[in-house]
């Protein structure tokens, strides 16, 4: 399943360890999430790495979503991993 999810700003390291394959950073916290994890599990997960009180939202993507400029080979990467 792939996530997006809103990190109000705040960046993540792709290396960030977690119950995921691999995050990729869209822009300043705005992330793709690549995991076989329900959504409360990367909710929690990423709630963890972020400061106290920082707003957080994750929701399952079913589609490639349609967007622009945002970090080179994301667009790529999508395509990889969910349906058009």
């Amino acid at each position: 399943m792939v996530y997006l999810a809103y990190l109000d700003g705040h960046d993540l390291g792709a290396a960030t360890a977690g119950p995921w394959r691999e995050l990729r950073m869209l822009r300043a916290g705005l992330v793709l999430v690549d995991s076989d994890e329900r959504r409360s599990v990367i909710y929690h997960a990423l709630k963890d790495q972020l400061p106290a009180g920082t707003p957080l939202l994750v929701t399952e993507l079913h589609e490639v979503p349609k967007f622009k400029g945002m970090a080179p080979g994301s667009l790529a990467w999508a395509r990889e991993r969910l349906p058009r």
